[in-house]
């Protein structure tokens, strides 16, 4: 009697991740087929020379996405498109031929012309936009590629730029707004962010990533550069031997796969920070995923090899010599941003003020600088909460500064809602959004204070037009991600789903998903209100809202 034989299938070979020092450089997708091609920062010359006198039409595309990136430029979305088409058509249908303009503010270091050239910018070029970013840039919106060559001349005469604002580059490096004054730093970071600035971002072997690179670097005792969701970080500690330095982190990021950023176990000096930084960033460019771009991020390499074999690579084959053990990061539990009136170590003060989700006009930009100069300031800072910083403020002059800022349409004492909103630039401009968020969560803001006034502890609440987490939803107390939703009327409209708990900081966490719970966008202040109701009603003493949520009732947080 004949038997069946069976024979083994080969294992099917993993297929190249496009790991540059594994799998070689042959590009595995057309973005990295456009980049090897010709660089990004190459369409700079191209948009003088030749689009800015033929227009939109002569731009081809693939100078349009990806390479306009390299020069802070995306093109915004189609005003008449509304949400529900963000799914079904592609980035070319979806766009306008108007620009969203991304402006670097390296540190946050701003001073009153740099404000007063971006205010002008946007009241004549931008339609008078211009959003504080969580990132410490300014965004402008309604650009026309006539008037980009104008601009930037503008923007570099006060020591601004655009290029390297967005794309698959080290994208602005976040820093300590008080760096330098603050009375509770550890260090003043701000020479090694000089040095990247200035003598290695301009190198072209960091000009070709897998995708974006996040950097935030920090001396401060606060920890206020949200190190945890970075690509690195480096923050500020007090080594018991070695005496002040950083703690460096790598491997953070939100999106659709969050994940908290790892410490080296390392203490870095001041004076090897940039190449310390350097040598994660050729790590990325080395090692990194590039045939897929949704995973062609830091975080998911680092999650691979584990932290000890990334410590190991970078030591071994990017550093001159290994690093020393550092001690692990105490966490600062207090508040990381800097609103309000603080002493600076010279005796001075700098005082914090909110613009409301970073909302902001040219005009309102132009009078801040004027405010600014009539009180002498010549340091202005921006941060990654969305807040205006003035620096060297003599404490006679502290009322009536504060007072000029509310003029303008600042908050110096802004509510707990205030000061804990944000939001993404949404349905309004963005290509990937699904809901419009900026001006429902203004709108909400004076809904919450109408109805509630303040709050006796801190709340964060973030709106997001998209699952891509650009105003941190998974980190926030209250986070709103937008998607389309069915009404109960059975209609298809704007709404969020609804992520409870999360934070940075003491204990970081993704928080709490309510399953299958869904917010109409209308209705997100009344839930917003139901909310806090009942955490006052069930909160105990000294409770703060997310450790409430933690341990609520799933029917009580509907």
């Amino acid at each position: 009697m004949a038997t069946a034989t069976t024979t083994k299938r080969k294992p099917r070979a993993n297929k190249p991740e496009g790991q540059w020092k594994i799998d070689g450089k042959e590009p595995l997708n057309n973005d990295e087929a456009i980049k090897q091609d010709d660089g990004g920062l190459s369409a700079k010359q191209r948009v003088i020379d030749i689009y800015s006198k033929q227009g939109f039409s002569s731009i081809p595309p693939e100078d349009l996405a990806p390479r306009f990136k390299w020069l802070g430029l995306y093109t915004q979305r189609n005003q008449n498109l509304g949400g529900e088409m963000t799914a079904k058509l592609s980035n070319a249908e979806l766009q306008d031929e108007y620009f969203m303009m991304r402006v670097r503010f390296d540190g946050g270091r701003a001073d009153p012309a740099k404000l007063r050239a971006v205010g002008e910018i946007s009241r004549d070029y931008a339609r008078s936009t211009a959003d504080f970013t969580d990132r410490q840039n300014i965004q402008l919106h309604w650009i026309q590629i006539e008037d980009v060559p104008t601009i930037w001349d503008k923007l570099e005469s006060v020591g601004l730029g655009t290029l390297m604002g967005c794309g698959d580059v080290p994208r602005v490096i976040l820093g300590s707004p008080v760096a330098g004054v603050a009375e509770d730093e550890i260090i003043d970071a701000t020479p090694a962010i000089e040095e990247i600035k200035n003598n290695y971002l301009p190198r072209e072997e960091f000009h070709n990533l897998p995708r974006k690179f996040k950097t935030a670097i920090s001396g401060n005792a606060r920890q206020d550069v949200t190190h945890e969701i970075q690509d690195v970080a480096f923050v500020g500690v007090n080594h018991p031997e070695y005496g002040p330095g950083f703690d460096c982190f790598v491997g953070g990021g939100l999106s659709t796969n969050p994940m908290l950023s790892q410490s080296l176990g390392a203490w870095v000096p001041l004076e090897r920070v940039p190449e310390v930084w350097a040598g994660v960033v050729s790590i990325f460019r080395d090692y990194g995923f590039r045939r897929n771009r949704n995973r062609a991020r830091l975080k998911f390499l680092v999650a691979k090899w584990g932290i000890d074999k990334f410590r190991q690579v970078l030591e071994e084959e990017y550093l001159e010599k290994p690093l020393a053990d550092g001690i692990p990061l105490e966490v600062n539990p207090g508040s990381r941003d800097h609103l309000g009136v603080h002493r600076q170590k010279d005796g001075k003060f700098y005082v914090g003020v909110k613009p409301t989700v970073g909302h902001a006009t040219g005009e309102q930009l132009i009078a801040i600088a004027d405010v600014a100069e009539k009180f002498g300031i010549s340091r202005i800072r921006t941060t990654p909460m969305k807040e205006l910083l003035f620096l060297d403020v003599e404490e006679d002059d502290i009322p009536a500064l504060s007072r000029a800022l509310d003029e303008t349409g600042l908050y110096s004492q802004p509510t707990e809602f205030r000061r804990g909103v944000i939001s993404c630039t949404g349905l309004e401009f963005c290509k990937l959004a699904h809901v419009t968020t900026k001006a429902r969560a203004i709108e909400l803001v004076d809904i919450l204070e109408d109805t509630l006034g303040d709050l006796d502890v801190p709340i964060s609440i973030a709106l997001n037009g998209c699952p891509n987490a650009c105003a941190r939803s998974q980190v926030s107390d209250i986070g709103l991600k937008g998607q389309i939703v069915t009404d109960a009327d059975g209609n298809r409209v704007e709404g969020f789903q609804v992520h409870l708990g999360g934070a940075l900081g003491l204990s970081p966490d993704w928080g709490r998903k309510l399953r299958g719970h869904k917010v109409v966008a209308d209705e997100v202040p009344d839930y917003v209100i139901r909310l806090v109701n009942k955490y006052k009603e069930q909160r105990e003493e000294g409770e703060q809202f997310r450790h409430w949520v933690l341990r609520a009732e799933e029917e009580d947080l509907q």
